[in-house]
């Protein structure tokens, strides 16, 4: 049993390091493809590093590796030690990804600035999603909003704004453009937005309703194949008015499909409903951070 829970442990991290290098490919893919050839400065230390890029041709991961030092010791000691250790793993990863993309790639992919910013940004706030529901960090920034959302419940999107606000307007004194500067800010809010949407779409819930005769056996599935609370309400029909139990359970959205082939298995006449929620807190969702 021991080794089984150690298997299923090891298994767990992998997959975690696993998404989180993804990420870290897809957001220096937004970046040296799209982002620094066409000398777009976003937010981040990304964008600082590209700030300095420009000025001295210094490479962006280089620059980037080295400001992450301070931070990396500022998320050790306020988000533990598992904290800290993917955002190291993090950093010298993306430090990697970013050194050699940006080696490879010389030339933007798409000649339109005002696309490369929608895609830049994009696939940056894509990749940086990915890596927060891993509970990592892309180094930089990012840990300022993940120090703050620990305590807080803020969008780490928004948490994000003034910084990048700041650096994105510095791009002023290199290009002395203000088209500079709006190509920036859709950046911005395009890496704002889709982060956002990805870390809502992973915490999304789902609250289930059933009127079946079968109740019992389909609440034993749901708790036995996904360790989810059910609870019985006692109803009584208008038109039959009989007194029934109705089986009620939240969930995540993306169990939803399993909690409908269970209540089919087990009842195909039952009555159903479902319905989204938001601000699920408590054990095997979110914590009350207020």
């Amino acid at each position: 049993m021991d080794n089984l829970k150690n298997m299923e442990k090891t298994s767990s991290i992998i997959k975690s390091y696993l998404i989180i290098t993804l990420g870290l490919f897809i957001y220096a893919l937004g970046w040296t493809a799209f982002l620094i050839p066409s000398k777009i400065i976003g937010g981040g230390l990304s964008g600082v590093g590209t700030l300095v890029y420009f000025m001295t041709g210094i490479p962006v991961g280089l620059t980037f590796l080295v400001l992450n030092a301070v931070l990396i010791a500022m998320s050790i000691r306020i988000l533990g030690s598992g904290f800290g250790i993917k955002t190291i793993y993090a950093v010298i990863v993306l430090s990697g990804f970013l050194y050699f993309l940006q080696y490879m790639i010389k030339a933007p992919v798409v000649k339109d600035a005002f696309m490369a910013s929608i895609l830049g940004g994009m696939l940056a706030g894509a990749g940086i999603g990915m890596i927060f529901t891993q509970g990592g960090s892309s180094g930089g920034t990012d840990i300022i909003a993940m120090i703050i959302i620990k305590y807080k419940n803020l969008s780490p999107g928004k948490v994000l704004l003034v910084t990048d606000v700041i650096i994105i307007c510095s791009s002023y004194l290199i290009f002395g453009s203000l088209e500079k500067i709006v190509y920036g800010c859709v950046v911005m809010a395009v890496t704002t937005y889709t982060i956002d949407m990805l870390l809502e779409g992973a915490k999304q819930s789902m609250q289930v309703f059933v009127f079946s005769n079968n109740n019992e056996a389909i609440a034993e599935k749901i708790g036995k194949d996904l360790h989810r609370g059910i609870t019985f309400l006692k109803g009584k029909g208008w038109y039959t008015n009989e007194e029934k139990e109705v089986l009620m359970v939240v969930a995540r959205k993306n169990e939803l499909g399993l909690i409908l082939r269970i209540v089919k298995e087990a009842d195909e006449d039952a009555f159903l409903s479902y319905n989204s929620v938001m601000g699920v807190f408590g054990k095997g969702f979110e914590k009350i951070k207020y």
